[in-house]
């Protein structure tokens, strides 16, 4: 069953269990694996220290013109409970696909709602280069190290 094809018809994503990166390399499952549990330790570190980061940099990661404090609060709350759990996940993320991706699609969401309205208030213009950005990339991040059939939609032939 082949997944993709790329524009010369070479097989991109089949169920071999491999993908082929720019450049020849591969990546198999097992590495993909190795590097996601990596990558879920570091999101929940990261979700856990949201309120340093406001500290630090408020324009870029507190909304509301730092007037917001109960926000805040309440965010850091969710983030901190979503960074332990991601934490417990990489031991077996196989066991916590739903966990997983519910980060990946509610970090999407996130920072497409965070954007527009960055966009149309000029007091949070900072935000387009904090925290938007920054659960994009962690969404990209988990997006391309999760098993491929979580990935994308296979096609059959």
């Amino acid at each position: 069953m082949i997944v993709s094809k790329d524009y010369t018809g070479r097989v991109l994503f089949s169920d071999c269990g491999f993908i082929e990166i720019e450049g020849g390399e591969l990546m198999n499952n097992a590495t993909r694996e190795k590097y996601l549990k990596y990558a879920l330790v570091v999101v929940g570190i990261l979700f856990l220290l949201i309120y340093p980061m406001g500290v630090i940099w408020p324009s870029g990661w507190v909304w509301h013109g730092g007037e917001g404090m109960y926000y805040l609060q309440m965010i850091c709350g969710v983030y901190a409970v979503l960074g332990i759990y991601l934490i417990f996940a990489a031991e077996n993320p196989a066991a916590n696909r739903s966990l997983i991706s519910f980060t990946i699609w509610s970090s999407v969401v996130h920072a497409a709602i965070m954007a527009a309205q960055a966009f149309t208030d000029s007091n949070e213009h900072g935000h387009l280069i904090g925290d938007v950005p920054g659960l994009l990339v962690i969404a990209a991040v988990l997006w391309f190290l999760s098993p491929k059939g979580e990935r994308f939609i296979e096609v059959t032939r």
